[in-house]
């Protein structure tokens, strides 16, 4: 009989879809797996996070597993789909073994890793779920643009601008660096917010990062257009004061 027991759920960051930007941990982990899940959306396309994977695993260990990763608006529907991959999971993990759930990013900040994790959690009484962090499209963006994310004692505001443009326009208001997630369908509204707040000249924005589309643009280009919906958004404070003046 399997020892559910010894089951184990690995939420593992990949990055942002550079295959270079996965850590060495992450790699062992997909390899050392029993089986590799990716998340596709209904329409089966492949997403990053199952491009990425199969850098480092072969094909018939990866399994894809649809999650409503596009739906905002129906949350019945969004669930269902929820605890449909939270119980094929679940059935996996009943048999033995460990799973891995490859997840952009890092599985700690806005994963889809989160919402399995919870439905498995409660399916198989007893599993042990970890996880393996992995390189934030910030931290990438940064590294692209060459934007300073934080000095001194700057604090650091993450946003998902799905909460709505006011939520950003606050955060801009305060002290520090503000990363934005996901504000491409809201391009107009962001710029505006920039814009008003002082923040536009300073900013940048990416999409697709480490990938043949890529793009990393200043955000004082954008034109009110919509930009594809994973965009991240670095609008740094003003500094001044020279080396260490944020001490």
């Amino acid at each position: 009989m399997p020892d559910v027991m010894s089951s184990r759920l690995i939420g593992v960051g990949v990055g942002p879809g550079d295959p270079e930007l996965v850590t060495v941990k992450g790699v062992n982990a997909l390899r050392a797996a029993d089986v590799v899940v990716v998340p596709v959306m209904d329409t089966g396309e492949r997403g990053r996070a199952e491009a990425t994977v199969l850098h480092y695993v072969p094909a018939e260990k990866v399994v894809r597993v649809v999650f409503a990763l596009n739906e905002r608006t129906d949350r019945a529907r969004r669930e269902a789909a929820w605890d449909a991959a939270g119980e094929r999971v679940a059935g996996m993990l009943r048999e033995g073994g460990t799973v891995a759930f490859a997840t952009i990013g890092d599985p700690n900040v806005y994963s889809t890793f989160t919402y399995l994790a919870l439905t498995v959690g409660e399916l198989v009484p007893g599993v042990v779920v970890e996880t393996v962090p992995g390189i934030t499209a910030m931290q990438d963006l940064a590294a692209r643009s060459g934007a300073v994310l934080t000095e001194g004692t700057e604090p650091l505001t993450l946003v998902p601008v799905t909460a709505g443009a006011a939520v950003l326009k606050e955060a801009l208001a305060g002290p520090g660096t503000v990363v934005a997630y996901k504000f491409g369908r809201q391009a107009g509204e962001v710029a505006d917010a920039l814009r008003e707040t002082g923040r536009l000249d300073d900013a940048v924005w990416g999409s697709a990062l480490g990938l043949p589309e890529e793009s990393v643009r200043p955000a004082a280009e954008m034109d009110g257009e919509p930009l594809p919906y994973l965009s991240t958004l670095i609008a740094p404070p003003r500094r001044g004061g020279g080396r260490g003046g944020k001490l």
